[in-house]
């Protein structure tokens, strides 16, 4: 593919960021265009985070003060067969589409058959071209309300490209549809954006991947996914974060349930040296089953910053989140969780739960376990535990000749079965395998 440059785009801290990105732009809607010039308007207003702010708690700000000094990926074609090649990591899927540097590297990949039953699976662009109204109706109808409004308001602001996965009412697909986010350049801030809209009893997977080209470059990622559940549909998005240990990133995610669904949405964390996650389950309908889960691997001075919501707005629902942390070194994590049941939620079941493994003296984890009940008739129950590996269980291992990294590795192993066994896909669990033996070996 011939590479073209077009416009520079400035940096972040430039006061003509936004009119640059604009002119950049190929999106035609006009609502859409009307959406990022709020946003822009909401980021230049809105302040930064202080030590003082409860949404921040415990957090490093000091990296977030160097934002403005990044530059949006400019929109070029790209010569990246080496980044399209190394995105086959499944032997059968559903669609496939690769970015990098939120730049579209090949043509999306579907199964011609599901286009046939109504199947979308494309970019946010081609979506905004072709199913305008589809897209609008979801498009940043709601936020994870967890502390970085700001934040995502450069998202959408700064948005250009995306996925956009729509399953229409009744269609069920075993397969999975999986995204591939790569970072190549340097100093550049990538915007990437995940549409998931599962329609009335339609099933399907969608599996995101992200990674730094090169273990050097130094990137900030804003990430946002939108998982939308109609009734009794049962969706599952998972998110594999790896970038480089000079990342800067931010997922934003909110998940929607109406009723009778089943949802599940994974985050898998190796990547990033500051990663900040949010995450905003919302339950308006009742009968629905929402699963939250999380596995988090930091080493070195890695920081991994966890806010969630759990949103009870009708009766007789269920959700059940579940955190996992293992910490290496003088890694740090913040776990900030709270269940919220409305006045009309009743009997309501939700479970939160937030676990660490402390594989060092020097490793810090903070938990905020919280719940807000307004409902009289509810089971619900949270919890964090903090502690290190018992050391009668290593003896075990020591005792047959196996040295204590590679016996701590494999412990780790088994403390994390419990998230990697609610994976659809045992590729997918596999190569999450491959990647904490990775954390253990560097």
């Amino acid at each position: 593919m011939t590479q073209t440059t077009q416009m520079s785009v400035p940096t972040l801290d430039d006061p003509h960021v936004f009119q640059r990105r604009q002119e950049e732009g190929s999106v035609a809607a006009d609502w859409f265009r009307e959406a990022q010039q709020s946003a822009w308007s909401r980021y230049l207003e809105l302040p930064a985070p202080t030590p003082k702010d409860e949404k921040w708690r415990f957090a490093s700000l000091q990296r977030l003060s160097q934002i403005k000094d990044y530059t949006p990926a400019p929109a070029e074609a790209v010569e990246a067969d080496d980044l399209v090649e190394a995105s086959h990591r499944f032997k059968e899927v559903s669609g496939r589409i690769v970015f990098v540097d939120d730049n579209l590297a090949a043509e999306p990949e579907m199964d011609p058959a599901l286009a046939e039953k109504g199947v979308i699976f494309t970019t946010l662009q081609n979506a905004l071209a072709t199913v305008p109204d589809l897209v609008r109706e979801v498009f940043m109808k709601e936020s994870p309300e967890l502390g970085s409004e700001k934040y995502e308001a450069l998202h959408v602001a700064m948005l250009r490209n995306g996925a956009f996965l729509y399953v229409p009412d009744d269609v069920e697909i075993s397969a999975p549809f999986v995204v591939y986010n790569w970072a190549r350049g340097e100093k550049l801030a990538l915007f990437p954006h995940t549409l998931f809209v599962a329609g009335k009893h339609a099933k399907a997977n969608l599996i995101e991947f992200q990674e730094s080209a090169s273990p050097e470059t130094d990137t900030l990622v804003i990430a946002n996914a939108h998982l939308h559940a109609a009734d009794g549909a049962k969706p599952e998005h998972t998110i594999v974060q790896n970038w480089n240990l000079h990342t800067l990133s931010f997922q934003l995610n909110t998940n929607n349930a109406q009723g009778d669904t089943m949802a599940k949405s994974t985050l898998l964390n190796v990547g990033s040296a500051q990663a900040r996650q949010e995450v905003h389950g919302k339950i308006y309908g009742s009968g629905s089953n929402v699963e939250m889960y999380a596995l988090n691997v930091p080493k070195g001075t890695q920081e991994f910053d966890q806010r969630t919501l759990q949103t009870h707005i009708a009766p007789r629902s269920r959700s059940d989140l579940l955190f996992k942390n293992a910490l290496m070194e003088k890694a740090r994590t913040i776990f900030s969780g709270l269940i919220i049941v409305e006045d009309e939620a009743q009997e309501t079941d939700a479970y939160q739960t937030n676990n660490n493994l402390m594989l060092s003296e020097t490793a810090e984890a903070n938990s905020l376990p919280g719940l807000e009940i307004k409902a009289n008739d509810v089971k619900c129950s949270h919890g964090a535990t903090t502690g290190r590996i018992d050391e009668s269980e290593l003896f075990y291992f020591l005792a047959r000749g196996i040295p204590r990294t590679k016996a701590q590795e494999l412990m780790v192993y088994g403390y994390f079965e419990e998230i990697l066994g609610k994976i659809d896909s045992e590729e997918l669990a596999e190569y999450v395998r491959e990647l904490v033996q990775h954390k253990f070996s560097d």
